[in-house]
């Protein structure tokens, strides 16, 4: 099968949907499938082809969102070597913007169905464009938009988790046939390998973190929405009891700066680390440095993080939402937790505990199997044969 992914984020930028596209694209590729990947340029403003990649690089403007860029709604460039040279048989779309309605053109074009992957929460990431101005207005239009083109403009829609499934079907109303499929990641590569006591240790070195330490981790980007600073007040209430509880925040993003001023407002520099951007390929040291994983963040789609985490043998204390109660199993692999106070308890229990937190990391590595990449673009192949089928019986027109 010759797939075309149209995606406005991929490496070099890291993110969840650059991880969950490209762990689709290599499994694919080692199944034998030809994959093809239509991105935004974040280098620099030119149209790019990386032909021994099978990548277009499309030129764009900044949005308000860290590091990204929308694109314009077609390229004749890019159609031409997609038309001529990929003959492609079907489109991912992995985006409702720019990149993503270049993906409906092409597909209108060529006579191919085009399946969609929703994953971002458009609702709560207005702000960062228009600076919260007409929010509610905003926000109107976004459900608005979303319906119409997951309903209207892709043969097939998939979503990663069932939180987003409920919100469509109650909230937005949408009445297509909803996929759930829930990206997957190479597990093998956060198991604890020959190599990772020496990195740990040399990570452990250049950040100050002694062997008794206990270090609540998370990996990401540092923004409002992620609510780190509710981790961070958590801490200072935390390290009143065991001062060598820590937090490591690996990633960077547009609140670094505020929560480094928190940080220092509330004394406890210390206690807290920001790593900055961290090479990909490194990220699973940085996991098996921490001893939990914890995340506060009501806007996730699915939280690819913390299985990588779960993969990394970590247990997981995450705020109760619809997010992560598909990977996480309370008292499991993790706790669910409702507020700061369950928060700090669940925390103090598992640096305390030793044979409740052996237990918890044995079962949070158990518990992750359906998350590998291997299941992901298995149950992909079959909604991309499923499109193929039924436009071939029922071509329709956008």
């Amino acid at each position: 099968m010759r797939i075309g992914i149209f995606t406005d984020s991929y490496y070099p930028h890291v993110s969840g949907v650059s991880t969950s596209v490209e762990m689709l694209r290599e499994t694919l590729e080692k199944m034998g499938h030809k994959v093809f990947i239509v991105a935004p340029n974040l280098n620099n403003n030119k149209f790019c082809y990386d032909k021994s990649n099978k990548i277009i690089w499309l030129p764009g403007i900044k949005t308000g969102i860290y590091n990204t860029k929308l694109t314009k709604l077609y390229s004749s460039k890019a159609m031409f070597i997609i038309k001529n040279e990929w003959k492609l048989d079907v489109i991912h779309s992995q985006t409702e913007f720019g990149v993503g309605y270049f993906s409906r053109i092409v597909s209108k074009k060529l006579k191919i169905p085009v399946i969609h992957t929703y994953h971002t929460l458009y609702e709560d990431y207005i702000h960062y464009v228009f600076k919260g101005k007409h929010n509610k207005l905003l926000k109107k239009l976004v459900v608005k938009f979303t319906k119409y083109y997951c309903e209207k403009k892709c043969d097939k829609l998939i979503v990663p988790t069932n939180k987003i499934k409920k919100l469509f079907e109650e909230k937005y109303k949408i009445k297509k046939e909803i996929n759930v499929i829930p990206s997957g990641i190479d597990l093998k590569k956060f198991y604890p390998s020959s190599k990772t006591i020496e990195k740990v240790k040399s990570i452990k070195r250049k950040y100050k973190i002694k062997n008794n330490d206990f270090v609540l981790g998370s990996v990401g980007r540092i923004a409002s929405e992620k609510s780190f600073d509710k981790i961070i007040y958590n801490l200072k209430d935390l390290i009143v009891i065991n001062s060598n509880i820590k937090l490591m925040l690996v990633g960077d993003g547009p609140d670094t700066e505020k929560l480094k001023q928190l940080v220092k407002n509330l004394k406890i520099e210390k206690n807290v680390i920001f790593t900055g951007l961290i090479d990909y390929e490194l990220i699973e040291y940085y996991y098996q440095t921490f001893d939990v994983l914890v995340s506060y963040s009501k806007t996730e789609t699915q939280g690819l993080t913390i299985i990588e985490g779960l993969a990394a043998t970590k247990p997981a204390i995450c705020i109760n939402d619809e997010s992560f109660k598909e990977m996480i199993q309370d008292n499991y692999n993790g706790f669910l937790v409702k507020d700061d106070d369950e928060f700090k308890e669940k925390v103090l229990l598992l640096s305390k505990d030793n044979f409740t937190y052996k237990q918890m990391s044995n079962n949070a590595k158990n518990s992750i199997y359906n998350y590998s990449k291997e299941v992901f673009a298995d149950n992909i192949l079959k909604i991309y044969q499923l499109a193929i089928d039924n436009y071939k019986k029922n071509r329709k027109n956008y």
